[in-house]
């Protein structure tokens, strides 16, 4: 079982840059895709970000794509999710996920999750 414990949220203001990361309990975390999803209060999870085992691919929701950038260090056992040009709108508790199948969109996809990490973006 692989646990993973999310870290680096915080309060930051419009414009703002912040980094959040995701350790993993087991050194088998590198056969498995990480997911990056957020739930801002009263709204349905949202998937962010997906990177694969070996990192040589990565995928963004398109409305995220060139604002955050997700990387791994296997070596470490980490998974980052650097966060630029934050909008109230990316508000949210923060989740990375790990999983195995293909549909990495789908929080479905995900056998392991973490407990979240907060970003709030005050103005």
């Amino acid at each position: 079982q692989v646990q993973l414990v999310e870290s680096g949220g915080g309060l930051v203001r419009i414009g703002d840059s912040l980094n959040v990361s995701c350790a993993a309990s087991d050194r088998t975390f590198g056969s498995y895709v990480v997911g990056w999803f957020r739930q801002a209060l009263g709204k349905e999870r949202e998937f962010v970000a997906a990177i694969s085992g070996s990192g040589d691919w990565t995928y963004y929701l398109h409305s995220m794509e060139g604002r955050f950038t997700v990387s791994r260090d296997n070596a470490k056992n980490m998974v980052y999710l650097q966060l630029s040009s934050l909008k109230p709108e990316d508000t949210a508790d923060y989740y990375c996920a790990a999983g195995t199948g293909d549909n990495y969109y789908s929080p479905d996809n995900y056998i392991y999750w973490g407990q979240g990490t907060q970003v709030t973006v005050s103005s």
